[in-house]
């Protein structure tokens, strides 16, 4: 498959897992969510690099549709550990997401992989600093380097180590529930998270009013 997407699923808490929840079901929860956004895309297969144990790996595996590659990454840069696993399964195009955004909508993943029609890289900022996404033509340029999805400043790095202005492309952000408070992000009126949403309304419902930043994935 020429474009693939993967999840990259670390063992850290998550930070936005309400009281009550437990972490774990909960990150399982927001991974799976990711996991069906890219699933569900044409011409792209998806996949898991889970920087974490065996064990993590396979609680990741039960979520998945067979076939589905499922890989442990282990060294000091996971982001570009997990674009050396893409590359490895043959792609030529990857995207790797964070997996915190269970509701990000597959437009932006689409607008992604467009960019790198002309770009090396397409990045998706993460609202409050870092990314939701980094896509990038295989084998990885060297200038992205041990980015991270989780940098504050990421998007700010790799505009700095860009060999030209048209290497680099961003496109519209969006949120990734990091605090509790980002909970209130997530908008019952989008489709899909639906065991994120299945998890929050076992505990009472998520008391949420519908989140403006829903239309930024339009257009």
């Amino acid at each position: 498959m020429e474009r693939m997407a993967a999840v990259l699923v670390t063992s850290d808490p998550p930070g936005a897992c309400p009281p009550g929840v437990d972490p774990a079901v909960f990150s399982l929860a927001l991974a799976e969510d990711v996991y069906e956004v890219v699933a569900g895309l044409e011409l792209c297969e998806a996949a898991f690099a889970v920087d974490g144990d065996a064990e993590l790996a396979e609680r990741i595996a039960e979520l998945t549709w067979p076939g589905t590659p499922v890989r442990t990454v282990r060294g000091p840069s996971p982001l570009r550990d997990a674009f050396g696993m893409l590359a490895g399964q043959g792609a030529r195009q990857a995207v790797v997401l964070a997996a915190d955004a269970p509701d990000l909508p597959p437009l932006l993943v689409g607008k992604l992989f467009r960019a790198l029609g002309t770009a090396e890289a397409a990045a998706c900022p993460a609202f409050g600093g870092g990314l939701v996404a980094l896509a990038a033509r295989l084998p990885l340029p060297d200038w992205i380097g041990a980015a991270s999805l989780d940098d504050p400043d990421a998007l700010g790095a790799l505009t700095a180590a860009r060999p030209a202005r048209r290497a680099l492309v961003a496109v519209p952000g969006w949120h990734r529930l990091r605090d509790p408070r980002d909970l209130a992000a997530l908008d019952p009126g989008l489709e899909g998270w639906e065991a994120t949403r299945m998890l929050l309304s076992a505990r009472g419902g998520t008391g949420r009013a519908p989140h403006g930043s829903g239309s930024s994935g339009g257009g």
